[in-house]
């Protein structure tokens, strides 16, 4: 019996190490959602992030249009992969503003030659401090903004063709 003793709190610990990895693997939440959905817009102003686009701030959203606001970065492989789709609802009427994180007008400029322009303003958030004030978790990512400064819809990661009617219900919705 006194073996038993022994070698219970080993094979306790082997079990619990077992499954450690599995938990941390495989979280219950994939995503990480703002804690600014329904709230307005920070206030921000921030220079422009190339030549040919006005900067941004948060006054521009208070026009009494939705907007999509997009946070991305030209060294963002996942950006490269969600531009057409930008582009597509750009031509559909959409307003979509953004935010280039953590880059250089150099680089913004040739990421956009190469993929590009839906943006009527780009703001260069060079600090990420305006992405963090919109609990942004990384790039791209998106923001259904009313006409009157709410923040009401969120997309994480890059935008597909399939998610098209999902942020067109938005915008709708945000009217």
């Amino acid at each position: 019996m006194k073996p038993l003793k022994l070698w219970a709190p080993l094979a306790a610990a082997v079990f619990l190490l077992g499954f450690m990895p599995y938990g941390l693997s495989s979280p219950q939440q994939k995503i990480v959602l703002s804690k600014m959905i329904g709230k307005q817009v920070p206030r921000f102003m921030l220079p422009a992030a190339v030549a040919n686009r006005p900067g941004l701030g948060s006054g521009s959203f208070y026009e009494g249009r939705p907007k999509l606001l997009n946070f991305f970065a030209s060294w963002c492989i996942p950006c490269i992969a969600e531009a057409p789709v930008l582009l597509k609802l750009a031509k559909m009427g959409v307003a979509i503003d953004g935010v280039a994180i953590r880059d250089r007008p150099e680089d913004v400029d040739r990421f956009l030659a190469r993929n590009g322009n839906p943006f009527r303003r780009i703001g260069s958030d060079v600090d990420s401090r305006v992405q963090f004030a919109f609990g942004s978790s990384g790039v791209p990512e998106s923001f259904i903004i009313d006409g009157r400064g709410k923040i009401r819809f969120q997309h994480v990661g890059d935008l597909h063709n399939e998610d098209i009617p999902e942020i067109l219900a938005a915008l709708k919705a945000a009217q």
